[in-house]
């Protein structure tokens, strides 16, 4: 049977108008392999209405059709559907109106024109405006027309799927063009200590979290250092870390004493966090040009764990201090820390030592971390010793994590 206008048999009388309706073969939901497709027809014409279903029960096709009558009674019923069969002779439409209104509506379902009109220059022009096929009543059967449903179905599904890909891969690669610009890229020199680091945000897909690191060598040869934390998960907190490590470095670079950019660095976070409380733990280390000392400041941060001739150990916490943000007029004093040969000092964020190591509250911890860094190889201790405490914690790591080793280079 092919489709034109009129009934659909002899004697046959036209369906009793409503501004929607649901059609159905007369065996209900049309029987066939596959899902059914949900199909939305939009057509004035009783006749023509009746014809489509018929043609698709003859082919036993998996089609579950619904109607409109008006482009109006579309939109309404909009979206939902797997693909529209659009009539371009709507009663409240002229030309392509209806056809526009409907796919501004159509959501993800394909839009087919099923017209009267045998026009090419009206099927290229439908087309443009985003009609996936331009089917010519009269010149259809149903074999045609349920291949053109799935055809424009399937080419629908495809270029959704390409799109999402596409604006995905773009926005993979902006974001991490624009992250790799905020990460650090560490000032050293050929005489500088030996370092080496890790970095992993908390939050998937990113590349970018509140932890932060950077290494400045100085003007006199002496290296500094700094791992910091900002409270909490998300793009806010990673901007405020991008904001401390590039203040910290410009104040360094500046030759500002040590004491001095902890202070300025407070002012800075009290200025910049977007809502009062946020706060940022905080260790700096100067090593000295000749690699024989360093002067650490803790600011409510994990203590560094110093790697010598007696083995891991955690440095003292006596001088730690407040982390920034926490008391305005918060104060800091230096560790003045003697570094034995071949010493190697490890700086990290409480991603490293606070995953749990069993199904109670109990955390790897400072002490933990001192175990599993004696059973890590030092050629690779970085990368071994953050395989370690993967495997040692429980669940996914939800928080971000940064490692700094300095080793001496003399």
């Amino acid at each position: 049977m092919s489709l034109v206008r009129g009934n659909a048999t002899p004697g046959a009388h036209p369906l009793r108008p409503r501004p929607a309706a649901h059609l159905r073969s007369p065996q209900g939901r049309l029987s066939g392999k596959g899902t059914t497709l949900r199909v939305l027809l939009v057509e004035d014409d009783d006749g023509d209405a009746l014809l489509v279903t018929s043609l698709l029960d003859e082919v036993g096709a998996t089609v579950e059709v619904s109607r409109a009558r008006t482009a109006r009674d579309a939109v309404e019923l909009l979206p939902g559907f797997d693909c529209v069969l659009v009539d371009l002779g709507l009663p409240d439409a002229s030309g392509l109106d209806g056809l526009r209104r409907i796919l501004d509506h159509a959501g993800q379902a394909a839009v087919l024109v099923l017209t009267g009109h045998d026009d090419e220059e009206r099927g290229i022009q439908s087309l443009a405006v985003g009609a996936q096929d331009y089917l010519v009543k009269g010149q259809v059967d149903g074999s045609l027309l349920l291949r053109g449903i799935r055809y424009a179905v399937e080419r629908r599904r495809a270029e959704d799927t390409h799109r999402q890909l596409r604006e995905e891969r773009l926005l993979a690669q902006e974001t991490a063009r624009l992250e790799r610009g905020l990460l650090p890229s560490p000032l050293l020199t050929e005489h500088s200590p030996a370092l080496t680091s890790r970095y992993r945000p908390g939050r998937r897909r990113m590349q970018l979290g509140g932890d932060f690191f950077d290494a400045v060598t100085g003007a006199d040869g002496s290296l500094h250092v700094v791992i910091g934390d900002v409270c909490g998960h998300g793009p806010d907190e990673a901007a405020l870390g991008v904001c401390l490590r590039i203040a910290w470095r410009a104040l360094v670079l500046a030759g500002q004493a040590d004491d001095q950019v902890l202070n300025t660095l407070q002012e800075l976070l009290i200025h910049e966090r977007h809502r009062e409380g946020i706060f940022t733990t905080l260790c700096m280390a100067t090593v000295t040009p000749d690699q024989s000392a360093a002067a650490v400041y803790l600011a409510g941060h994990p203590s560094p764990i110093l790697l010598g001739p007696a083995g891991p150990l955690p440095l003292p916490r006596e001088r730690a201090g407040l982390p920034l943000g926490v008391v305005s007029d918060a104060k800091w004093s230096a560790l003045e820390l003697p570094l034995p040969p071949g010493w190697s000092l490890l700086l990290y964020t409480d991603g490293l030592v606070e995953g749990r190591i069993g199904a109670g509250p109990e955390r790897l911890d400072t002490e933990g971390l001192v175990e599993l860094i004696g059973r890590c190889d030092r050629a690779s201790l970085v990368r071994d010793l953050v395989a370690a405490v993967e495997r040692t914690t429980v669940g996914e790591p939800d928080d971000d994590l940064a490692v700094v080793l300095l080793e001496d280079s003399r």
